[in-house]
């Protein structure tokens, strides 16, 4: 049983009623981030119930040493940590002599929370009865301020409801937090000194190994009434927290409000001398602005996001919330502003994975950066890689690949692989053909070929080069193979001849040399510096071919379709229909060495190839692939929904696209996985955002033009979308009866919708 608590709202996510046993679930689902820094939902006040403390920032990690039962060769020498940071948000609460704790109130009424998606905060409300049989009605605002990323911002209100009450607001800043995922117990922070002025205080801390310093600081302001009062407060502090404290006599209905601007200055953007002195002056930036001003300029900078990146559904409300919940998610990650970060698979609202960096981001999440943002955005992603280069050499070269082979991480926050399962890390090698693949979608999408003589041609080249090191030529096969391998489904440890991987790699190196003769032609002086510094010549380019040319791929005559990998017909071949529903999820309910020897897909593998290359294959190969995996698809990672969801609508499939859809726009909101607690799954979220644009709306780039074959479900009455192609930006409406587009430009666009060509003129609209 899925959860249904959320309320279906087209701009909110709204949870009603406390219930302990959710509190986890929430401070996910409500989470909140502004690209710099982020965190849980955490209460403000004291709660001693059950919960998942969490604040990051973003760039900032530790080295967490790898823990593993048996040592191997080129294992990575430590899991890198996604830091819980100090805690700016708490504001303990004292009502006539007794601590606010909604775990050991009386009675909780009236409790709500509200994510506004629309404008960009956090809200939450409550009557509660105190154990002293106070009662009192709190409503606490926060948000994380996009134009000033270093502060966030929480106005707590409470107000006495059964008797006058003298309240005390304990605001508080702490570092001597830990990380729920941590390897052997470390201690992540080492605080260095802890300070305090009037109404500010400020905790100086470094990260150990990585020394990473961060100024956590905090400025309060104390009103009754709406009326600023100028209390002195008293003071406590110790060697990782400081508590300033402000006791306020209300009478009976009065408000006693606290206003806490918070956050993190860092010496990723300043010296370790300034933090404190950078930190006092945004914290007076934004006090002097105050709480109303800065919370109209963060819905005007959300306003200017969604005028872009929204996606409207007619007639569906759950399925509306469920796009703009994901498309919220994914700019609260990321915004595109700061080339040395990137978009982690929990963002800011968890610690499980680790790492900064999966494959997802060239797999899923470029194209909507791409679409949503402009094309600088989706450079810095590649840029990115590009920065990681020598380290993904190194990495290897750990492995003993030699002359500027590059195997980029599985995880990574520097570019070093941090991921310790050696099925995944050794063997999951498919991810660096997703790098390559990026570089080839937004050379089609954006046009701007310059990125490959400047910087992708030599990613290209690292990456043939270990294709070709990395197969195996089978003199009984005549033919090159690749050995020990894990797919995409992850499901299967350790196989042969992979499909998909073997697919990529041939095409990988097919598309590099393609890449090479056109730089070499067009881009002379960059050809030139390019082979000086990787020393390639025509004799490993014709070793490169010749693994491509003789690429081995599994194929079963009997069922006319590629196979997952060599020994994929040998399984029990029984469907997920027939599976037994008690046995699910199986990664909860079975050994892993059920699974292995079981048919069963964790996500789209052989199907991810026909995703990314669907135009090298007729759509009759499609839905013979299709009909074939699907049903031992179990959906059990946060990447499947999607894919299956756009391949079932180009097969004009829709109840099973539309089913799909529903899925991965909602995994989280409805917890399909039974594991939300944990934090999002960011970067699937970009795959929502595919299966509207791509599978429902049909956009691909073909002959260098915009396409479309635009599909609606039976539930929706319409839906739009906004893609920025080349600097133009085309407004797509799709409904029951057609579709229709609209330019926002200066000059023509040709575009095709179903096959034929269609020129919208600026600031014109065109019926289809």
């Amino acid at each position: 049983m899925n959860q249904d608590y959320i309320k279906p709202d087209n701009w909110s996510i709204i949870e009603e009623g406390f219930d302990a046993e959710r509190v986890k679930s929430s401070e996910s689902l409500f989470s909140i981030g502004n690209g710099a820094m982020g965190q849980r939902a955490n209460f403000e006040e004291t709660y001693s119930g059950p919960t998942f403390q969490g604040s990051y920032i973003a760039g900032v990690y530790y080295p967490d040493k790898t823990r593993v039962g048996w040592w191997k060769n080129g294992y990575p020498e430590y899991f890198a940590k996604v830091l819980n940071a100090p805690n700016w948000i708490g504001i303990d609460v004292m009502v006539n002599d007794e601590k606010l704790d909604l775990y050991r109130c009386k009675s909780i009424t009236n409790f709500r929370r509200e994510l506004n998606m629309k404008e960009g905060w956090y809200q939450r409300s409550f009557n509660a009865v105190l154990q002293n049989d106070t009662e009192i009605s709190v409503k606490a605002t926060r948000f994380l301020s996009l134009d000033l990323d270093e502060v966030g911002a929480i106005k707590y209100e409470v107000i006495p409801v059964n008797k006058d009450a003298t309240i005390v607001f304990i605001p508080y800043l702490d570092s001597g937090i830990t990380n729920e995922d941590s390897n052997w117990d470390d201690k992540f922070w080492d605080t260095y000194d802890v300070s305090h002025k009037g109404n500010s205080a400020y905790i100086l801390s470094k990260t150990m190994k990585t020394e990473f310093h961060v100024c956590t600081g905090m400025l309060n302001q104390v009103f009754v009434n709406d009326k600023q009062t100028n209390i002195y407060p008293n003071v406590e502090t110790n060697g990782t927290y400081a508590r300033l404290s402000y006791a306020v006599e209300v009478e009976k209905g009065e408000t006693a409000a606290i206003i806490k601007f918070g956050g993190y200055t860092v010496s990723l953007n300043h010296t370790n001398e300034d933090l404190v002195s950078a930190s006092t002056a945004v914290l007076k930036q934004a006090s002097e602005s105050g709480f109303d001003a800065m919370l109209d300029l963060q819905k005007k900078a959300w306003s200017k996001i969604w005028e872009m990146a929204d996606i409207v559904i007619e007639g569906d409300v759950k399925a509306q919330q469920g796009i703009r919940f994901n498309i919220f998610q994914l700019n609260q990650t990321y915004l595109g502003k700061d080339a040395r970060l990137n978009i982690g698979p929990k963002g800011f609202t968890g610690e499980k994975y680790g790492g900064s960096t999966y494959w997802d981001t060239e797999a899923y999440c470029i194209p909507f950066y791409m679409a949503t943002k402009d094309q600088l955005v989706a450079r810095n992603l590649l840029t990115y890689r590009y920065h990681h280069l020598d380290k993904a050499i190194e990495n290897a070269e750990k492995l003993g690949f030699v002359n500027g082979a590059a195997l980029y991480p599985m995880v990574t926050m520097n570019g070093e692989e941090c991921h310790n399962e050696w099925e995944i890390t050794f063997e999951e090698i498919h991810r660096n053909g997703a790098m390559t693949f990026a570089i080839y979608n937004y050379v089609r999408y954006t046009g701007d070929y310059s990125y490959v003589p400047e910087k992708g041609l030599e990613v290209m080249i690292a990456i043939a080069r270990f294709w070709h090191q990395r197969a195996t030529y089978s003199t009984d096969k005549e033919k090159y193979v690749i050995l020990g391998v894990t797919g995409p489904n992850e499901y299967e440890n350790n196989i042969n001849n992979n499909w998909y991987t073997n697919y990529l790699a041939k095409w990988c190196i097919e598309y590099c040399i393609e890449n090479i003769d056109k730089v070499k032609a067009e881009y002379n002086t960059d050809y030139t510096r390019i082979i000086e510094k990787t020393k390639l010549n025509q004799e490993e380019i014709d070793a490169m071919l010749e693994v491509a040319e003789k690429m081995y791929f599994p194929y079963s005559e009997k069922y006319q379709v590629y196979l997952q990998q060599d020994g994929f017909l040998d399984k029990e071949l029984i469907t997920v229909a027939d599976l037994d529903k008690s046995q699910r999820p199986i990664n909860q309910k079975w050994s892993w060495d059920r699974i292995l020897r079981s048919p069963y897909i964790k996500q789209a593998d052989t199907l991810q190839g026909f995703y990314m290359f669907e135009d090298h294959f007729t759509k009759e190969e499609l839905k013979r692939h299709f009909d074939f995996y699907e049903p031992f698809t179990v959906h059990e990672s946060s990447l499947s929904p999607c894919v299956h969801s756009i391949q079932a609508a180009v097969l004009d499939q829709m109840d099973q696209a539309y089913t799909f859809y529903l899925r991965t726009s909602r995994l989280d909101l409805d917890d399909y996985n039974k594991e939300v607690e944990e934090g999002l799954h960011i970067t699937s979220m970009a795959g929502t955002w595919m299966s509207i644009v791509e599978g429902f709306g049909g956009l691909r780039i073909k002959n260098d033009k915009l396409s479309f074959t635009p599909r609606i479900p039976k539930e929706w009455k319409g839906y739009t979308f906004n893609v920025n192609f080349r600097n133009q930006i085309l407004k797509v409406k799709v409904s029951q009866e057609g579709t229709s587009f609209t330019l926002e430009g200066n000059q023509e666009l040709t575009i095709y919708v179903d096959n034929k060509e269609f020129t919208i003129s600026p600031n014109s609209l065109i019926t289809v």
